[in-house]
């Protein structure tokens, strides 16, 4: 496999991977309106500071989201990029012609 194409395939893995968790796509519910704080996201999703964490923590590695300090409070908003990339890789992904053979017929028989 090409060095492009791993890397490709790892960048994939990691996006979609960050998607895959119900927390997770309740953050990036609650922040499709615009930036959020992070004490709002605790206390919306009624979660720990250390479970928030994490999932903010994969969220920002997969550059699915972004944040900004201001004093002691973080800030959190969507990445555009990263759903633009996401859409993109799952119409790389998408089958390209409909299968032809009849569901009877054995291929390598």
């Amino acid at each position: 496999m090409p060095v492009d194409a791993m890397s490709d395939t790892a960048r994939a893995v990691q996006l979609f991977h960050a998607l895959s968790d119900e927390t997770r796509v309740g953050i990036i519910e609650m922040l499709e309106s615009g930036e959020r704080c992070v004490c709002d996201l605790q206390d919306t999703l009624n979660a720990a500071q250390s479970r928030l964490s994490f999932h903010l923590r994969v969220l920002k590695d997969a550059g699915i989201v972004t944040d900004r300090r201001e004093g002691r409070w973080s800030y959190y908003e969507l990445n555009r990029d990263a759903f633009d990339e996401a859409e993109s890789i799952l119409k790389e992904l998408r089958p390209r012609a409909r299968r032809t053979t009849a569901r009877g017929d054995v291929c390598c028989g």
